[in-house]
């Protein structure tokens, strides 16, 4: 017992002087609480609905009102007012907005000689939980609707048609850009940031400090290998997962341009990330500890498996500045909607401009000492 306890009392001196560890022991299962739980399930809110009305008759105008009570009031979604509906249409595909209410022409007529009359909701069905959102308020708006008293006698309930801007899309298809973010995560962490970690505790890193290398080619060298075998990873994922989730038109070649580049912009943005983190760990275990930290701070508040529309306001603050949700609602253009590089160049500069920002200040924090 007595070299058993030698054993127990090595190993327990360890865990004490590193104060990491029992941070992140401690600090994890909080910080699961309550990203994990605020990121499922939450009242989907604040949606873009674009409105155009082509009637501008008392009943088209009531409605607009009672829309514009549901902004005030629920704040289930927040209107726009289009005079073209070629411009809303254009703005819902590359996802400014989630749906847009189409007012005919005609409906006043039709609501005074109670002749069915209809109003469309056009929705991105690519988020079947942002889509049935807005049909489930819509369907209450219309419920409520109620003309003006002079057109009571001869007014009639006006009617709902959903329009799909997209073929029907299963949530694995749903699932698969963030999927594809986190394959090139796993291997920017585990080929790269760990690596570089555990060089710098076995002294492997002592041969390139006493080269004339500067810091910057130094940086830039570990951040473009470690962009090489995360986009890699992220090709495979995107070929394989776009047969398995069935993609329509997976190898269209315009379409994996984008593709590739969204991925490459990506992998980039993440690998400076982990190394701005890690530029001054020596610890290890620092890094695998702070994986899992990791994997839910960025991966959960992206977007990638719920709406972040249905966020408290402070888990949506986190994702505006996570590259996660910028990289997936990219590759969620791309591969459900088709979309082009007019859908997703502000994803793209964000992107670029992150890596850079995190590319120099890793540079300015590295220290040629060993």
């Amino acid at each position: 017992m007595q070299r058993t306890w030698a054993i127990i009392e090595r190993e327990l001196r360890r865990f004490r002087r590193s104060p990491m560890m029992i941070l992140f022991s401690l600090v994890l299962p909080i910080i699961q609480l309550l990203i994990l739980g605020h990121a499922f399930g939450g009242n989907v809110k604040n949606l873009k609905l674009g409105v155009v009305d082509q009637d501008h008759g008392v009943p088209a105008v009531k409605l607009r009102e009672l829309a514009g009570a549901v902004t005030a009031g629920a704040k289930t979604f927040d209107t726009i007012e289009y005079a073209d509906p070629g411009a809303a249409l254009t703005d819902l595909r590359n996802g400014r907005i989630q749906g847009v209410l189409m007012i005919p022409p005609d409906f006043s007529r039709r609501v005074h000689q109670r002749n069915d009359p209809r109003i469309a909701l056009i929705g991105d069905n690519t988020d079947n939980f942002v889509s049935a959102t807005l049909v489930a308020q819509m369907r209450s708006l219309l419920a409520a609707f109620d003309p003006p008293t002079k057109l009571r006698r001869i007014a009639a309930q006006p009617s709902l048609e959903v329009v799909e801007m997209y073929p029907y899309v299963p949530y694995v298809q749903y699932l698969l850009p963030g999927l594809i973010v986190m394959s090139i995560f796993m291997t920017v962490m585990v080929g790269g940031a760990i690596n570089y970690v555990d060089d710098k505790a076995h002294g492997l890193h002592e041969g390139y400090l006493v080269t004339p290398i500067t810091k910057l080619e130094l940086i830039a060298g570990f951040n473009i290998s470690g962009t090489i075998k995360a986009v890699a990873a992220g090709a495979v994922i995107v070929v394989v997962g776009s047969l398995i989730a069935g993609i329509p038109n997976p190898f269209e070649p315009l379409r994996l341009f984008r593709i590739a580049v969204v991925v490459i912009c990506t992998a980039f943005a993440l690998i400076s990330l982990m190394f701005l983190i890690m530029v001054r760990m020596s610890n290890p275990m620092a890094p695998r500890a702070l994986f899992g930290m990791l994997n839910i701070v960025l991966f959960f508040p992206s977007g990638a498996v719920y709406p972040q529309q249905g966020f408290p306001p402070w888990l949506q603050a986190m994702a505006v500045l996570n590259p996660f949700t910028y990289a997936v609602r990219a590759l969620k253009s791309l591969l459900l909607k088709n979309a082009g590089f007019a859908a997703i160049g502000g994803d793209l500069l964000f992107l670029v401009l992150f890596s850079l920002v995190t590319m120099a200040a890793a540079t300015l924090l590295f220290k040629r000492t060993l």
